[in-house]
């Protein structure tokens, strides 16, 4: 472990090999922090906080910070952060409350500057959340996820894998996995196909997602008709199955289907 003079780490707080932790940090008691991790100038650490390896927490971070919600009562929570995850200026991550007693960030993550994400959310792995995110109580966003700058999510929604949200997007219903969103309101804009690729989906197998969302969002039928008409006209795969089960299970509804205003994006 190697921090400057002028860092203020609590004797409690458990710092792993190699930590480099810069001038006017702050680590906090009840603290974990992983191997090779990076805490930038004037960053706070608070109480809970389980900071996995090779992390980069840059300058003005609060990590672990009291949740914005007034139900909470001073309960003991966490906030954990994956390895490998990159954590720019200002980013604010608030612990978790009584609901679920932890906040999550996953591995190989990009919050870029000014992020927050209140209490109770999980963020899986290797997503992007851009400059100005934010992210209210109890949203659940999974793996290879990617919102585009300036949006802002609802609580409770949730956003599916290797969705991509276009930046300035307000997320009120939930987006479900494989999906491009945009407009306002939050509109299906076709399969991310573009991302899908790069992470080693087939031609054929992305075309079956298609074909699934053919059915759900560009025949004009309601999600249950739609849902019924895949399962039995479909295959069954895992892709099918995800998105059947996301959608059956929305507590809030998803997103709207295709119209005029979306065809450019299809």
């Amino acid at each position: 472990m190697s921090y400057h003079p002028l860092a203020n780490v609590h004797p409690e707080a458990k710092i792993g090999n190699n930590v480099i932790i810069e001038p006017f940090a702050t680590i906090k008691a009840n603290v974990v922090i992983g191997d090779n991790s990076w805490i930038g100038p004037n960053a706070v650490i608070w109480e809970g906080a389980r900071i996995g390896k090779n992390v980069k927490i840059f300058p003005g971070a609060s990590i672990s910070a009291v949740p914005q919600d007034l139900k909470f009562a001073g309960e003991e929570t966490e906030t954990f952060i994956g390895d490998n995850t990159v954590i720019r200026e200002f980013v604010t991550i608030s612990k978790g409350t009584s609901d679920k007693y932890k906040t999550i960030v996953g591995s190989d993550c990009l919050l870029m500057a000014y992020v927050h994400i209140a209490h109770d959310c999980t963020v899986g792995n290797h997503c992007i959340l851009a400059n100005t995110v934010q992210v209210a109580g109890h949203v659940t966003i999974e793996d290879w996820a990617i919102i585009g700058g300036a949006s802002a999510l609802h609580q409770f929604v949730k956003v599916g894998s290797h969705v991509m949200i276009s930046g300035g997007s307000l997320v009120r219903k939930d987006v479900p996995p494989y999906t491009k969103a945009a407009r306002e309101p939050l509109t299906y804009a076709g399969v991310n196909t573009v991302g899908l690729r790069r992470r080693g989906f087939s031609a054929e197998k992305i075309g079956e997602i298609q074909e699934v969302y053919r059915y759900i969002f560009l025949k004009g039928l309601n999600n249950s008709k739609a849902l019924d008409l895949v399962e039995n006209e479909l295959p069954s795969s895992t892709e099918r199955d995800y998105i059947v089960s996301f959608i059956r299970t929305s507590e809030r509804g998803v997103m709207k289907g295709f119209s005029a205003n979306t065809a450019a994006f299809e």
